[in-house]
C-alpha cells in the first residue's frame, strides 16, 4: 500500500461506490458503543466480540462474528438512521460523489419495525446529513424541503451551498426470502421510488435459496423500470451462474466462482462487475489477489487461468467497478481499494481516474445526474497531479 501523501490523492479523487451494504458500512466505534450497550443488559457477552471490533485485520471467523451482531444492533429504527448518517457521511469524506446504498428491509414485531418503517428509517438517516448536500432523488414528494441547486432534484440539508453527494438506494432480497416476501420487498422498492429507490439486489448467504424462488419478483421488478444488480458466482454454482447472465441483470457483485463457459458468457454480455478485492480476500472466495480476476500484476504474466480461458477483466477491457462491500467489517475504504488496486496490479493514476469515470455508464441513475458526474470528474481531472 500506499504512505498517507499517497493515499490523500486517492482520497482527492472523485469516486463512484455501487456495491456498499449499509450495515456492513458501519463505524467501527459505532459497533463498539452499541455493543457496549449490549452487553450491559445481559443481551451478549461483550468480552466475546470486543476483540473483533477492534481489530483491523481479521480472520474470516471474526467477520462472521461481527456480522452476528450487526444483526443484533439493527433491530430498532433509531439505530438504522443513525447508521444510514454516518455511512453517507463516511463516503462523501473521501470524496465519493455517488453512492448507491444497499439493504435489505428488515421486520422486527418486538420492537414494531416493518420494512416500510426500516426504509422510512433509512432514508430519514439521508436527511439527518448536514456535513454535505444529498442528492436523493429527481423528485421529492414529502421529506422535507429539498433545495434544488440545478440539474437534478435533490435533497438538501440547509441553505447554504455544500461538498454534494448523490444517493441512491437499493432494496435488497435476501436470499432466504420466500416468493412472496420477495415481491414484498419489490413492491416496496416501487412505492419508494420518488426516495431514491432506483433498484433492487439478490443479495444473502449464497448457499441458501434457489434461483427459480427470486426470479418472480426479479422480472416484476424489471417490467416495472427498477434496475436490478445480483450477487453472482460468490460460490461455484454452473447452473445458477448461467441463469442469472441469461437474466441480463444490469450488473452483477463479485464473479468470484465462474467455469470458461461463465467467462465468456460474461464477457459478450458486457454485464458490469462490482469488484470487491479487499472483501473477496477476507473472505477467502479469492485465496490471493494474484489469483483475482480483477486483472494480471503485469502485462507479460497472463496468470489468471480458470479452465484455459484468461479471466483478466481490466485488460479485456470488460466493465468493472472498485468497490467496497462492507467497509466496517473489512475495514477498508473506496481510496484504499483503489490504491490497492494501483499497487497491486501496477495501474498509474490517470488508468485509475478513467477506471473511477467509467463507472460512471454503470450508475442507476437518470441522464441527468450522470452528465453532472461527468462534469465532477472534467473539473477534477485538470486540477489532480498525475
Amino acid at each position: 500500500m500506499e504512505n498517507q501523501r499517497d493515499m490523500d490523492w486517492w482520497v482527492s479523487m472523485p469516486k463512484i461506490e455501487l456495491h456498499a451494504h449499509l450495515n456492513g458500512s458501519i463505524r467501527s466505534s459505532t459497533l463498539l458503543e452499541l455493543a457496549k450497550g449490549l452487553g450491559e443488559k445481559g443481551t451478549i457477552v461483550f468480552s466475546d466480540v470486543e476483540q473483533a471490533i477492534l481489530k483491523s485485520d481479521r480472520s474470516l471467523q471474526e467477520v462472521f462474528k461481527l456480522f452476528d451482531l450487526i444483526h443484533m444492533v439493527t433491530t430498532d429504527l433509531q439505530t438504522v438512521t443513525r447508521i444510514t448518517k454516518e455511512v453517507v457521511e463516511d463516503f462523501a469524506a473521501e470524496n465519493v460523489v455517488y453512492l448507491e446504498l444497499r439493504t435489505t428491509p428488515k421486520k422486527n414485531d418486538l420492537k414494531g419495525m416493518s420494512k416500510q418503517s426500516y426504509m422510512e428509517a433509512v432514508v430519514k438517516g439521508l436527511r439527518d446529513v448536514t456535513t454535505v448536500e444529498v442528492d436523493l432523488a429527481p423528485q421529492d414528494l414529502g421529506i422535507g424541503n429539498p433545495v434544488n441547486s440545478g440539474g437534478s432534484g435533490n435533497l438538501c440539508n440547509g441553505t447554504a451551498r455544500k461538498q454534494k453527494i448523490y444517493v441512491r438506494i437499493l432494496l435488497s432480497i435476501d436470499r432466504r426470502e420466500t416468493t412472496d416476501s420477495a415481491m414484498e420487498t419489490v413492491k416496496l422498492a416501487l412505492e419508494m421510488r420518488h426516495l431514491g429507490v432506483t433498484g433492487i439486489d439478490l443479495s444473502g448467504n449464497p448457499i441458501v435459496g434457489e434461483w427459480a424462488t427470486f426470479l418472480p419478483a426479479l422480472q416484476f421488478a424489471r417490467e416495472e423500470g427498477l434496475s436490478i444488480t445480483l450477487h453472482c458466482g460468490e460460490v461455484p454454482n454452473t447452473e445458477e451462474i448461467q441463469s442469472m447472465l441469461d437474466f441480463l441483470p444490469g450488473r452483477i457483485g463479485h464473479a468470484c466462482c465462474f467455469g470458461e463457459e461463465e467467462w465468456r458468457k460474461l464477457k459478450s454480455s458486457k454485464i458490469p462487475v462490482e469488484i470487491c478485492l479487499t472483501s473477496n480476500i477476507r473472505t477467502e472466495t479469492i485465496s490471493s489477489f494474484d489469483l483475482h480476476h480483477f486483472g494480471c500484476l503485469d502485462d507479460n504474466n497472463m496468470h489468471v487461468q480458470f479452465a484455459g480461458i484468461a479471466a483478466d477483466l481490466h485488460k479485456a477491457k470488460h466493465p468493472i467497478v472498485l468497490c467496497t462491500d462492507d467497509t466496517g467489517v473489512f475495514s477498508t475504504s473506496l481510496s484504499r481499494e483503489y490504491a490497492l488496486a494501483a499497487s497491486t496490479f501496477g495501474l498509474g493514476r490517470s488508468n485509475m481516474f478513467q477506471l473511477a469515470q467509467n463507472a460512471i455508464d454503470f450508475v442507476f441513475a437518470d441522464d441527468a445526474v450522470k452528465m453532472e458526474l461527468r462534469e465532477i470528474f472534467y473539473s477534477a481531472e485538470t486540477k489532480l497531479d498525475f
